[in-house]
């Protein structure tokens, strides 16, 4: 039986081009040798003027709604955010200020992020995963960290990142499938 997935990757860049979104499309990439699922790239630079001019959701213009919407309804978020002075921007912050917060429960999350240099991995285990924690989503125990040297033309040339990109797609994969059993098992029972 095939089964479709509708995964949302979200970049917290706010350029291009950018390394975050290299990494976050890497990872699509590796996710689709494992899984059939329709994909949904969104891209904070292109949102963030109108996310970072609204107090509320109500004074969001449509389209950014409904980015906000498909974020809310993923089967798997793939989130990765660029790391500017020790933790992610509060642009990328606020976007998800105005996601609902019961949205994301049991959601499986695979977190990513790109910093200058290695000194900024911790962030997915000290500013991503508990910023997901309150969302109660299902945080993927391996994050997926880059840094500068990772990348060449923002392309991932690393074999050890591209190794571990495939190691949680893989992952990522499984939980997937094993979330959807369950929840076919639910609707049945």
């Amino acid at each position: 039986m095939s089964t479709s997935f509708n995964v949302v990757a979200v970049s917290g860049g706010a350029y291009r081009p950018s390394r975050t979104l290299a990494l976050a499309e890497a990872i699509v990439d590796a996710l689709s040798q494992h899984l059939q699922f329709g994909a949904r790239l969104i891209e904070l630079g292109d949102i963030a003027r109108a996310v970072g001019g609204a107090l509320s959701r109500k004074e969001l213009p449509a389209d950014v709604e409904e980015k906000l919407a498909a974020i809310e309804h993923a089967d798997l978020l793939i989130v990765a955010a660029p790391v500017y002075r020790g933790s992610y921007p509060g642009q990328f912050k606020h976007l998800f200020d105005l996601i609902d917060q019961h949205a994301l429960i049991d959601t499986p999350v695979l977190l990513a992020a790109t910093g200058g240099s290695e000194r900024h991995a911790l962030v997915i285990d000290h500013q991503l995963r508990p910023l997901f924690s309150f969302f109660q989503a299902l945080t993927l125990p391996i994050g997926v960290y880059a840094s500068e040297a990772d990348f060449r033309d923002y392309r991932v040339t690393s074999e050890p990142l591209q190794a571990r990109i495939r190691l949680a797609a893989e992952r990522a994969a499984a939980v997937l499938r094993g979330n959807h059993d369950g929840a076919v098992l639910r609707k049945i029972a």
